[in-house]
């Protein structure tokens, strides 16, 4: 863990589930935090929460559907730290439907926030990166990406777009900016209910309970890829239960 103590880095989504496991792991393990997600009470939370257990956190509200706001994010982290070693687009949103039933306001909160979320978090991190000549970009993705099913269409082609995007940059890339995408499966979060589909809420419902796995996991992931040396790139890491299909 010796590369990530010290180091700054920033969150979306960061107030439940999976943005909540991850800033509180790297938090632990000597990170300066940034926290941002829409609930700032939530934030405020957190952060008091990893100062009290002695950790170094920050927060901010921010909607990732806005492109100001994620800059605002990144040049928080820059005004109080000087710089941004990671950013952990983790933000996302799922509405899962039959294509046929046009549920046009679902794909469209699908591709602001699961989609243009990340682009403008890559968009406001980059300028950071390339002027310190060093950064990360932490993507996570969704296995729903990796099986495609009925009803989860318009949410596995935004999780499959990132996919092609990140890889698309890891290749641009000259390596002083990594990119890594992980893949969660089931987590045991709040992530359902978001979810208008009431069927398919169940359904997600029950699988979270049934096999869903710590979102720790997924924390730990982002903890593997993170601390690894300057000259070494974890591209792609599916993490999710050893019972999921």
């Amino acid at each position: 863990m010796q590369n990530i103590k010290g180091k700054v880095m920033a969150i979306t989504g960061a107030g439940a589930g999976i943005g909540r496991a991850v800033a509180m792991r790297l938090a632990e393990n000597g990170a300066k935090v940034i926290l941002g997600a829409r609930n700032i009470k939530t934030l405020e939370k957190l952060a008091e929460e990893i100062r009290s257990a002695g950790g170094e956190a920050i927060c901010t509200g921010i909607d990732v559907r806005n492109k100001a706001d994620l800059d605002r994010f990144v040049n928080t982290a820059v005004e109080q730290y000087g710089r941004l070693d990671v950013i952990v687009n983790n933000a996302g949103v799922s509405q899962l439907s039959r294509i046929d039933e046009l549920d046009v306001e679902g794909w469209e909160e699908m591709i602001d926030i699961n989609l243009k979320g990340v682009l403008y978090g890559m968009a406001a991190a980059l300028p950071v990166f390339k002027q310190q000549q060093s950064g990360h970009i932490v993507n996570i993705i969704s296995t729903s990406g990796l099986k495609i099913v009925p009803m989860q269409g318009i949410y596995a082609g935004t999780k499959n777009a990132v996919r092609t995007i990140s890889e698309a940059f890891r290749q641009e890339s000259d390596g002083t900016v990594r990119i890594t995408g992980i893949s969660p499966g089931f987590v045991k979060t709040d992530f359902a209910e978001n979810i208008k589909n009431d069927e398919m809420k169940k359904m997600v419902r029950k699988g979270m309970e049934k096999i869903g796995i710590d979102p720790a996991a997924v924390a730990n992931a982002v903890i593997y890829a993170v601390s690894q040396p300057e000259d070494v790139e974890i591209g792609e890491l599916v993490i999710r239960p050893s019972k999921q299909n």
